[in-house]
């Protein structure tokens, strides 16, 4: 019985790992399209940036791979949380970045919304 009990629990352990695993994804900014919902990693270069102030919520916008509006994929950091980034339009405009989080889809283009800079690795 202990030996099968063990067995189980080795399997129950890789089975984990495996699931953790996939679920820290990374991704390029092209591949996020085809993982809408899903917890990922996704890097690319920051080709254009907007600090949209006078609009509702104050977005930030950090475009990847392609400027907008051919952007391949957004990260989105809100008003609210924009002063935990500094000034995240200039300090990562043109530098290779990851962000960590759930892709979402909005208007045809993948996105993540970003709250905290923990979330966000520069390359």
């Amino acid at each position: 019985m202990s030996r099968r009990v063990s067995g189980l629990s080795i399997v129950t352990v890789v089975l984990m790992v495996t699931l953790s695993a996939l679920a820290q994804k990374t991704l390029t900014a092209s591949e996020a399209k085809d993982h809408i919902g899903e917890q990922a990693t996704v890097c690319g270069k920051v080709l254009s940036t907007r600090y949209a102030e006078s609009s509702r919520g104050r977005p930030t916008f950090l475009n990847f791979d392609q400027p907008y509006p051919n952007q391949v994929f957004t990260l989105l950091i809100w008003g609210s949380d924009r002063s935990k980034f500094g000034d995240p339009e200039t300090s990562y405009r043109g530098k290779r970045i990851c962000v960590t989080g759930k892709i979402s889809d909005h208007k045809g283009v993948p996105e993540i919304v970003a709250n905290a800079p923990s979330q966000v690795k520069t390359q």
